[in-house]
C-alpha cells in the first residue's frame, strides 16, 4: 500500500522529485544564460572613420604608434575599417559607437595657454566633449604629435588607460604646446 505511514517509497519519493526539478531548471538557466551571451555580440561590419586634416599621420611616429595597438581596450575590440581607412587611425568597438584614435592632427583650436590638463597614468590629455552626441575626446597633448581618442558615453576608463601606457611606451613625453589665450 503506497502511503502508508513508514514507507521508504515515500520517504525518497519527494527529495528526488525536489532534485530533478531543481536539476532540470539549473540546466535551463544555464542554457539560457550561454544562449543570451552567444548572441551578444558587437555590432558587426567595419567602421568608418571620416577624414579630418592630420599632416603628421604618416609620421615616424604615428606608424610606430598603429603598429603597437591592442587588439583589445577593455571590453572594446580592435575592428577593420571602411577602405580608404585614413592613415594614423584606428577603431575598437564593444557595442553601439566605436572608439576612434586618430594619431597625427593639427593642436586643437580649443587648446590654449589655460586650458585644463588631465593626466592619465604619464600621458597629459585635453578633453573635448561634444554636447550633441554625448561622446568625448580626448587629446594627447605631450607627445611630438597630437592624437585624438573619441569614446562613446559609458566607455569607462580602460580604453584611455590602456592607450595611454601604450603611448608612453611608444612615444616620449615633450613640454605640452598650448596656443595663445583667446
Amino acid at each position: 500500500m503506497r502511503g502508508a505511514q513508514g514507507d521508504p517509497a515515500d520517504d525518497l519519493g519527494t527529495p528526488r522529485i525536489v532534485l530533478v526539478a531543481t536539476l532540470v531548471l539549473a540546466v535551463a538557466a544555464v542554457g539560457t544564460g550561454l544562449g543570451i551571451a552567444a548572441t551578444r555580440r558587437a555590432p558587426s561590419g567595419p567602421v568608418a572613420i571620416p577624414a579630418v586634416p592630420a599632416p603628421q599621420a604618416e609620421s615616424p611616429e604615428c606608424r610606430a604608434l598603429i603598429a603597437t595597438l591592442p587588439e583589445r581596450l577593455g571590453d572594446f575590440r580592435r575592428v577593420d575599417t571602411v577602405q580608404p581607412t585614413p592613415p594614423g587611425t584606428a577603431a575598437w568597438r564593444a557595442e553601439g559607437n566605436p572608439v576612434i584614435l586618430r594619431c597625427g592632427l593639427e593642436r586643437p583650436a580649443e587648446f590654449v595657454v589655460g586650458s585644463p590638463i588631465q593626466q592619465v597614468d604619464q600621458v597629459q590629455w585635453f578633453r573635448l566633449d561634444d554636447a550633441d552626441t554625448g561622446r568625448s575626446t580626448w587629446v594627447c597633448v605631450d607627445r611630438p604629435v597630437y592624437l585624438a581618442l573619441t569614446l562613446p558615453t559609458g566607455s569607462g576608463p580602460a580604453p584611455i588607460q590602456t592607450l595611454s601606457a601604450v603611448i608612453d611606451r611608444s612615444m616620449p613625453a615633450i613640454p605640452i604646446r598650448p596656443g595663445p589665450p583667446r
